[in-house]
């Protein structure tokens, strides 16, 4: 009897009448909302671990339906609410599409198919996103594509397409989900979810409490240098970008140079925080020489220009200053991508990189095809000195 059970519902497809075309589209939506849920929390969990500061890419996120109002200096609640509200509505929007728009061919796979089906859908949605929907159509927003990597949104997608294999426990009704095939492997797949989830929780926890993961890299005068001159480098930047969120001219401009603000100020929190649990001492000040050879860094004179230059030229002197200041970061960054030896500095060097780059084009006005083109390059070299090492010798 139990034998003919289980066959009995291994065999009953979702049914392609009203009824149960009906009951596959409530199992999408429950499992949209575990899904986007469960990708929210891994993201906010796990972000300060790899050098994220969550809440400025929840603000980035914000900027897609709300432009500029979202970009502050200090991510409000309201703005990261906004983002996170966005971030689930359009995970939940493809689970829907998933098990919905193609339940035909997805609503009868078996759980560990559907885990398999995990990578190539997270590769599928995160490129649509970051290629098209967000840059170009229906959005027009490149802030989102130039400022993040296209790993950040692959990883996003990724913790939210593995949990569609319980969609296969969701389109049951409860009889059914006492026996169906692939019930054993969803109690393992979900058991792991879970352990996952509270590992990353405590290893926060930890972190809030001066227990961050221990440095794991083969040279700590490489990875040191880079943290004490990045950190460095952050401090100007944070300067030129708050004077040009009080006094540039153009409303975008000033927008922008708040999100400058808020990601190099989240930057140098993390660093301070890494340094600290990592080494155990106070994180020395650069010396008048480091600070003399380190690229970009503006003198006391290009800085006093910029405070004093008049109303009319100062959104060109200050696109002119900061590419010159990004650029320097930009080089920094690539080196320790290169060279660095802890694998979360180095995340987060590329990131770096690519959102330095990223915002020299936006201060230049770049959007649409051209925008996507060249964050995809960002995303492989340090592109805005490559003319420069060119040319030396």
């Amino acid at each position: 009897m139990r034998f003919e059970t289980r066959k009995a519902v291994k065999s009953r497809p979702c049914a392609q009448d009203a009824l149960g075309v009906a009951k596959c589209w409530r199992a999408a939506v429950y499992l949209g909302l575990l899904s986007s849920t469960f990708s929210t929390a891994v993201s906010q969990l796990s972000a300060a671990r790899i050098g994220r500061d969550a809440a400025v890419d929840w603000m980035s996120v914000a900027a897609i339906p709300a432009r500029d109002w979202a970009l502050t200096a200090e991510p409000t609640v309201g703005v990261m609410a906004v983002g996170i509200a966005f971030h689930q509505w359009a995970d939940f929007s493809w689970a829907l599409v998933f098990f919905g728009v193609f339940g035909k061919w997805t609503a009868r796979l078996h759980p560990a198919k559907l885990a398999g089906m995990a990578v190539p859908w997270a590769i599928l949605t995160s490129a649509l996103e970051w290629f098209v929907l967000v840059p170009l159509f229906p959005f027009w927003q490149p802030i989102f594509t130039l400022q993040q990597p296209y790993w950040i949104g692959f990883l996003v997608h990724l913790s939210s397409a593995s949990m569609y294999p319980l969609f296969a426990w969701f389109r049951r009704c409860p009889s059914e989900q006492e026996v169906f095939e692939g019930r054993t492997f969803l109690r393992f797949w979900s058991l792991g979810a879970i352990c996952g989830l509270l590992g990353l929780g405590a290893a926060a926890l930890f972190a809030a409490g001066g227990r961050e993961l221990a440095w794991v890299g083969r040279d700590p005068t490489i990875d040191q240098t880079f943290m004490r001159h990045m950190s460095t480098h952050h401090e100007q930047g944070i300067l030129l970008a708050s004077i040009a969120a009080e006094r540039a001219g153009d409303p975008h401009l000033r927008a922008l140079s708040k999100l400058m603000v808020a990601s190099q100020k989240g930057e140098a929190r993390i660093f301070t925080h890494w340094w600290a649990n990592w080494f155990g001492e106070p994180m020395q000040i650069c010396s008048a020489e480091e600070k003399a050879a380190m690229p970009g860094l503006l003198d006391t004179a290009a800085v006093a220009r910029l405070q004093s230059t008049a109303a009319a030229s100062f959104d060109s002197l200050f696109v002119e200053l900061m590419t010159e200041h990004h650029k320097g970061a930009v080089a920094m960054a690539d080196w320790e991508l290169h060279q660095g030896t802890d694998p979360r500095l180095r995340l987060m060097a590329h990131a770096i990189r690519h959102e330095q780059q990223g915002e020299i084009a936006l201060m230049r006005g770049m959007h649409g095809a051209f925008a996507v083109s060249l964050a995809f390059q960002n995303m492989f070299a340090d592109n805005v000195n490559r003319l420069v090492v060119r040319l030396l010798p």
